[in-house]
């Protein structure tokens, strides 16, 4: 009679298992975005954004429309990303609809 593991040389040398000894696979993070563990922030300035100069989102634009007309302002529809960002941070600062005012 013959070894089973002889005839089939893949059982007489398996493969390692490539995900063997790694920590389980996530998404996310274990702090919330913008922070670090220690409670610190890593909110980077709009300028330093690598998608700054880019024209603003509808998201954004939605918003800061909303907000300029909450506060009686009018901005331009031609705002970059970073533009809009900064906007958008200094008319909540006042605004009753983020509960800042």
């Amino acid at each position: 009679m013959t070894n089973p593991d002889m005839t089939n040389p893949e059982m007489a040398n398996p493969a390692p298992d490539p995900d063997q000894g790694r920590a389980e696979e996530t998404l996310g993070s274990p702090v919330p975005e913008g922070r670090t563990a220690d409670g610190g922030s890593l909110q980077r300035d709009p300028d330093d954004w690598v998608t700054g100069d880019e024209p603003m989102t509808e998201a954004q634009k939605s918003y800061l429309d909303t907000l300029a007309r909450e506060a009686g302002e009018e901005l331009p529809a031609t705002l970059t990303k970073a533009e809009a960002s900064e906007h958008i941070d200094r008319l909540q600062k006042n605004s009753p609809r983020t509960g800042h005012a």
